[in-house]
């Protein structure tokens, strides 16, 4: 998985050293929370037995809504 997602980030002008399976996977597991996922779905989904691990992966998608910058970010 790895290395289709190098290849793709190089074939596309990126830097492939800046992207890799973990990265999609905490995207995964955060965007399904965001939506309102529910967690033992997103373990299925995901392979994890532990919610711990599952919440670790899990960034604040959203973290400059409503932000006193507004628009400007």
């Amino acid at each position: 998985m790895a290395d289709i997602i190098k290849r793709y980030a190089e074939a596309a002008g990126l830097d492939p050293m800046l992207f890799g399976a973990q990265g999609v996977r905490a995207g995964f597991i955060t965007t399904a929370a965001e939506r309102g996922a529910d967690m033992a779905r997103i373990m299925d989904v995901s392979g994890h037995r532990d919610p711990r691990t599952v919440v670790g992966y899990i960034r604040r998608a959203n973290a400059f809504k409503d932000h006193a910058g507004g628009g400007f970010l």
